[in-house]
């Protein structure tokens, strides 16, 4: 008997590291979804092997893995919670056996084709929260005992694994289409102006929440907007996606860069509730002689007019979108932008060093800009900050009045 035992131990062992095994964490989401069906067939004894996921929003299972069911994936087989088999296990978020499979017991025409004798099913939960079911079938009549319960219960915990990394590849391709589609891929030619921008991302998912935007007005004024959306991923690439879209439906209706941003307050603090963002506004007139500057949070931008050494512009600082609170009246500057001028716009993650005062950063930054050519003047100061490995999103949006000849 102490043999058996010991046999018995040996069993539970290899089937354990069979779902715990290192190499499955090096696996992408579908292959590591088809490892485990795979594996949990082969320990189990097992014909069949399906993973269905939650649709949230419409409240039902939907097949996206299986292992002898490949049919069921096929046609996209869909289960409301509550009903059927996985549908009871998805309700109660408790295992599920049935011995004999009956057309009461299961809504799933494939599993009844299949000619399924007996089922064993579990809820994968990830972070307390239902996100799928798990089950397994068998063709000849099976009891299945609570040890098979607790290795489908420890597959299910692998496959929530799965699962958040198949999301977040989802949501990172998601949300890098996104950027890209808001980014300028070019920039506008416009007469009397020369302009050039950078785009850095400072995260490991290559998506953050700076952006910069220009933009033409019926009344002839160009629009230049550069700002930060707090956070990284997907939900901060839409909030930017948001407030672009709002900032240039409100510049239409407004002559003054305050009081579009005043309004963009607004609808942030309603509808983007929890999200802060920064942003400067640039209003340049249609003679291109002069710049009308609100910030809401943002850091002053730099101007480097010829014959003098560049410096901040002198712009009254605003509170950020989205505090909440009602600020004072925004304010905005007007100021002349002579020939051969630069003003260089940009976000924090250029001048802001974890083991330095953002004033350095801020002083090379004024000390790298001269009233040379926008492509230009980019190099030099993407090179002068040694930006190469950024630990913040990064943009850089430089415009230059053309100079007059003769």
């Amino acid at each position: 008997m102490a043999d058996a035992g010991l046999i018995q131990d040996d069993e539970r062992l290899r089937r354990l590291e069979a779902v715990t095994d290192a190499a499955l964490s090096r696996l992408d989401a579908a292959d590591l979804f088809d490892e485990l069906l795979d594996r949990v067939r082969d320990l189990l004894g097992v014909d069949t092997a399906a993973i269905l996921l939650l649709d949230p929003h419409a409240q039902q299972l939907v097949a996206t893995a299986a292992k002898g069911l490949e049919e069921e994936v096929r046609r996209g087989f869909r289960v409301s919670v509550g009903r059927g088999f996985a549908g009871r296990i998805a309700l109660t978020r408790r295992p599920v056996v049935i011995e004999e499979v009956t057309p009461d017991a299961v809504v799933n025409p494939v599993l009844l084709a299949m000619g399924l004798t007996s089922l064993l099913g579990v809820p994968i939960f990830a972070r307390g929260e239902l996100i799928g079911v798990l089950h397994v079938g068998t063709l000849r009549h099976r009891q299945f005992t609570a040890d098979d319960v607790r290795l489908l219960e420890l597959v299910a915990d692998r496959a929530s694994l799965a699962h958040f990394a198949r999301a977040n590849n989802l949501a990172q391709t998601a949300a890098l289409a996104l950027q890209r589609s808001l980014l300028p891929n070019q920039l506008p030619e416009v007469p009397g102006l020369a302009m050039a921008a950078r785009y850095v991302p400072g995260h490991v998912a290559g998506v953050g929440g700076d952006w910069y935007d220009v933009f033409s007005l019926p009344s002839g004024w160009l629009g230049l907007v550069i700002g930060d959306v707090s956070g990284h991923g997907l939900q901060s690439a839409v909030v930017m996606g948001r407030v672009r879209s709002a900032l240039r439906a409100y510049a239409l209706v407004c002559g003054d860069p305050a009081e579009a941003l005043a309004l963009l307050d607004r609808k942030v603090s309603h509808f983007e509730a929890g999200s802060l963002t920064t942003a400067l506004y640039v209003m340049v007139s249609p003679d291109r002689g002069k710049i009308r500057i609100s910030s809401a949070g943002h850091l002053r931008p730099v101007l480097a007019v010829p014959g003098r050494p560049g410096a901040l512009v002198p712009v009254h600082v605003d509170p950020p979108l989205g505090t909440g609170r009602r600020p004072p009246a925004r304010r905005q500057t007007e100021m002349d932008l002579p020939p051969g001028a630069v003003l260089a716009c940009f976000t924090d993650g250029l001048v802001e060093r974890r083991d330095e005062v953002i004033d350095v950063g801020v002083q090379q930054l004024v000390d790298a800009v001269r009233p040379d050519p926008p492509e230009e003047v980019c190099r030099t100061v993407m090179a002068a900050l040694g930006v190469e490995q950024p630990t913040d999103d990064i943009a850089l949006l430089v415009v230059r009045r053309q100079p007059t000849h003769g």
